[in-house]
């Protein structure tokens, strides 16, 4: 009986070779990945180096204040009232006390303790910190990274920058850190932070510069470095670094809804914030550079009223009384471009270099008036130490002229809130209705001293500005509120 034979077909040699060729190309891939995922690995800064160098000279700062009226209630509290405001409304009535099961009043009042970051700048004991850290402390203790508490004693503070100088006299060649340069730091870099977040000594966080040069309504002389390093409180008054290993920032504050990170972050900028210490060590007092302007940030519609090719500049909308800016002849209006060659793209960049300047040393300021470039020079006065705000009076009633085009009804400043403005002429605006005034932002109560660059004296003036007014193009106005000038814009 014959016997029957499977033959299996062999694969053909091209059929091999591309089977072969797809093996080598999927290696390849695989090889690629795994090589570029190191290379990635490897670009990424390392930290353990920088930190183990840096430590020593980062220092965590406790301090005990005694209520003088009454207190919390709360023993140990690692918050103090500026950290304690950050916090949800929830957490801030119960550390308070108001809430709090632990009792408060005035029968009960506990030292309150804080906490916070530092660091030493000067082996004989000079420390640098938050003005917030420590404030109203009775007692400050530092404590290093060998354990050692020592003692602090403050030297000096300077609200307006939001920092605090400290020494400790029983240190003895103590650890400090490298001063860097905050000026050539830029957006993208990578940027880390030494602290004490929540009483954590030593936390290290990391991240990259955000922004340079904000500004923030609580401090208008410092250009603010923002960062997304994480800080918390108890971290305030730490060093943030370079990739140097050098101290470019102290950590401040930052922008949260919840009480804790999220995101944002400032730093002061140590260029800014050495120049303070010095003046501090060695005058105990912190002198800064006074121009005497109130300004606001030029938008679109201003750029545009004013015959400004884009927005840029700081609108001055007042000019104050006895001050340098009056001396030098800067009016209501102008518009300053340039100080000392700087251009000032926002208005929040005037204020810091204006901070900065020495006290009697003349500026140099390039302003646009009238649709023209000029050069006023300055002498740069000191800042006051208080400005008073000046409180608005009630319009009253008034039995002269009126008129009402735009939209509203205006009448003479009455001689009791002209004095109480300091303005003299103008109109105040009596009613506004639906039109181009309404929709600029008048309001009544508003005094009016100037329209389309015009001053504004009288009714008369007022009548015939308006009558003169482009139909085509948006205004300026300025007006009084509440004690302030503003410009707004306003569009027939």
């Amino acid at each position: 009986m014959p016997s029957t034979m499977t033959e299996v077909a062999q694969p053909s040699p091209a059929f091999q070779m591309r089977r072969a060729l797809g093996a080598l190309l999927m290696l390849s891939v695989m090889m690629t990945v795994f090589w570029s995922q190191g290379v990635a690995a490897r670009s990424l800064p390392d930290f353990t180096e920088l930190v183990e160098e840096n430590s020593g000279a980062v220092v965590n700062i406790s301090t005990t204040t005694t209520p003088k009226n009454g207190g919390t209630g709360f023993h140990g509290l690692p918050f103090n009232e500026r950290q304690l405001e950050q916090l949800p409304e929830f957490f801030q009535d119960f550390f308070r006390g108001q809430q709090s099961p632990f009792g408060g009043g005035p029968g009960n009042a506990q030292p309150r303790r804080s906490m916070g970051s530092g660091f030493i700048v000067s082996s004989d004991g000079y420390v640098l910190t938050n003005n917030h850290v420590v404030e109203g402390a009775d007692e400050i203790i530092v404590r290093l990274n060998d354990r050692r508490e020592l003692p602090a004693r403050l030297v000096g503070t300077d609200p307006r920058s939001d920092m605090a100088v400290l020494k400790i006299d029983d240190g003895d060649d103590l650890p400090v850190v490298q001063i860097g340069r905050s000026r050539d730091l830029k957006v993208g870099e990578w940027v880390f932070a030494i602290g004490s977040p929540f009483g954590f000594d030593y936390t290290v966080t990391a991240g990259i510069v955000s922004a340079l040069g904000r500004s923030l309504p609580s401090e208008n002389y410092v250009p603010f470095i923002q960062t997304d390093v994480a800080i918390n409180p108890g971290n305030s008054g730490g060093p943030l670094f370079n990739l140097d290993g050098d101290v470019v920032g102290i950590n401040s504050q930052i922008y949260t809804r919840s009480g804790g990170f999220m995101g944002v972050s400032f730093a002061i900028p140590i260029d800014d914030a050495m120049s303070v210490f010095r003046q501090i060590r060695d005058k105990g007092t912190v002198s800064r550079g006074w121009l005497g302007v109130l300004i606001q940030e030029v938008n679109r519609d201003l750029a545009e009223s004013f015959g400004l090719k884009r927005p840029r500049g700081a609108l001055v909308a007042e000019v104050m009384e006895g001050s340098p800016a009056e001396a030098a002849g800067l009016q209501s209006g102008d518009i300053v471009l340039e100080y000392d060659d700087e251009e000032v793209q926002l208005s929040s960049d005037l204020p810091p270099m204006v901070g900065r300047t020495p006290i009697g040393e003349t500026a140099r300021l390039t302003i646009l008036r009238g649709g023209e470039e000029t050069v006023v020079d300055v002498e740069i006065g000191q800042l006051p130490e208080q400005s008073g705000a000046r409180q608005p009076a009630p319009a009253g009633e008034n039995s002269g002229s009126s008129a009402a085009p735009l939209g509203m009804t205006v009448k003479p400043v009455p001689a009791e809130l002209a004095d109480s403005l300091g303005v003299q002429g103008g109109v105040v605006v009596t009613d506004v209705a639906r039109g181009p005034a309404f929709e600029a932002g008048i309001r009544p109560r508003d005094v009016i001293t100037e329209i389309n660059r015009e001053k504004i004296a009288s009714i008369d003036d007022f009548r015939d500005v308006v009558a003169a007014l482009p139909d085509d193009r948006a205004v300026s106005v300025r007006v009084v509120r509440e004690g302030r000038a503003i410009y707004l814009v306003m569009k027939p």
